[in-house]
């Protein structure tokens, strides 16, 4: 199963103070809006976004269709595919895409630890 570009996605306090913490680990802002208190932070091939009163716990991301420069790539597993995949595999999921649409779309789930998972189509 190919889930595209990984990334966490870390819930902060203090949008200003941690984008500098992770400048200082070599990151630098790729995407986002400030104003909007959201960056996606990169370091090579790292991606972390860093997400200011947008949800409660940190999160790992999947983006299906994306590499880690947010470009598109050719062959891919589309969300419902996947989906399906999990389910047949009884993957509990918290949220569902569905199954009659097509392009973008977004399931999530929590692994044995209480860790949530967000796969995230967005084309």
């Amino acid at each position: 199963m190919k889930l595209g570009a990984f990334s966490i996605s870390l819930s902060v306090k203090d949008l200003k103070t941690s984008k500098e913490f992770y400048e200082k680990l070599g990151f630098t802002a790729f995407a986002g809006d400030f104003d909007k208190n959201y960056l996606i932070m990169k370091n090579e091939n790292s991606l972390i976004g860093l997400f200011q009163g947008m949800f409660e716990n940190n999160i790992l991301t999947f983006n299906p269709g994306w590499d880690e420069n947010a470009q598109e790539i050719n062959e891919f597993d589309d969300i419902r595919e996947i989906q399906s995949h999990l389910k047949k595999n009884d993957v509990s999921l918290s949220s569902e895409v569905d199954q009659n649409t097509k392009g973008p779309g977004s399931i999530m789930l929590t692994d044995p630890d209480g860790n949530m998972i967000l796969i995230d189509q967005h084309r």
